[in-house]
């Protein structure tokens, strides 16, 4: 993976524009095992996979998955991405398990340069609260369906935003779409 290098001779990662797409994991079930290792429920297993065309339907390529060493999102994503054209390379992230905004918010700021397109696997509240605090302008009605949906399972959120994945924090992104199975 190497970044392109802007016209006007930008050093990689300065003044690119960067995606980050936010997957919550689908719906999952509550058997009789910790909360890290719940598996998902039928409706998860029918939700992943079309969230998982939604992504590629929408032309969204991505660089690096950062998922959540939990197994529904590992299923989520086991699941989503046999829809998609391109396999990024993935990473679990333990930290992504009940992560904060603020754990996702470091996580976002440790990313490398040559990394454009990132997708992470989550969990809510965070994975709500990171698009919320990102999200400083929404294009059309997308904050408003956001804010309508709630964040519900399998959502999807786009951000768009300028400059380094050090540079990120509140406000710097545009919600360019959002998507979710029930919603």
């Amino acid at each position: 993976m190497s970044a392109a290098v802007s016209s006007g001779g930008t050093a990689p990662g300065t003044s690119e524009s960067r995606r980050i797409v936010l997957l919550r994991h689908a719906k999952a079930d509550w058997p009789e095992v910790s909360d890290h290792d719940r598996p998902l429920a039928e409706r998860g297993r029918l939700d992943a996979p079309a969230a998982g065309v939604w992504l590629g339907s929408h032309d969204l390529s991505f660089d690096l998955a950062l998922c959540s060493s939990a197994t529904r999102t590992r299923e989520t994503w086991k699941l989503a991405v046999q829809e998609l054209p391109h396999r990024p390379r993935t990473v679990y992230e333990e930290r992504l398990y009940e992560a904060s905004l603020g754990d996702i918010l470091a996580l976002l700021n440790e990313t490398p340069d040559e990394v454009r397109h990132l997708l992470v696997i989550g969990h809510n509240p965070g994975m709500h609260a990171a698009a919320d605090a990102l999200a400083g302008r929404a294009q059309g009605d997308a904050l408003a369906r956001m804010n309508r949906a709630g964040f519900p399972t399998a959502a999807v959120a786009v951000i768009d935003f300028p400059g380094s994945w050090k540079s990120v924090e509140h406000g710097v992104g545009t919600l360019t779409d959002f998507w979710a199975p029930h919603a």
